[in-house]
């Protein structure tokens, strides 16, 4: 099971960090990914980590060098750090867990969803 945590309501050009935890089974070797679904848009890949990487192995174009996607094995968690937010970020976020490992921004790639953390940015 993946759950997220960490949404909620924040100030353009402000930060946030989301978590996804895991239960039932180790995400060692296990890809990773963080979607997202704006209202009325279909869900978009935002960033991805495959099995064994401890750090991104690619990012959306709209968020690079504002997101930043981790991996803790120990705590058996991944994070995504979003900088700079804006407007246009606003959307449920998801984590995804791949268990070939050779993860993509595809959603095909992945096995199993979380149910969703809503991130908003207003003033």
């Amino acid at each position: 099971q993946l759950v997220e945590s960490g949404g909620g309501l924040v100030q353009p050009g402000g930060s946030l960090r989301l978590s996804c935890t895991v239960s039932e089974f180790s995400l060692d070797y296990w890809g990773v990914g963080w979607f997202r679904q704006a209202p009325g848009k279909a869900r978009e890949g935002v960033a991805y980590v495959r099995s064994g990487s401890a750090t991104a192995n690619g990012y959306a174009d709209s968020v690079k060098g504002r997101f930043f996607m981790s991996r803790d094995t120990a705590k058996n968690m991944v994070y995504l750090q979003m900088n700079s937010l804006n407007a246009e970020d606003t959307a449920v976020y998801y984590c995804a867990a791949d268990a070939q490992g050779w993860s993509t921004m595809r959603e095909d790639d992945y096995d199993l969803w979380g149910q969703g953390t809503q991130v908003t940015v207003s003033s």
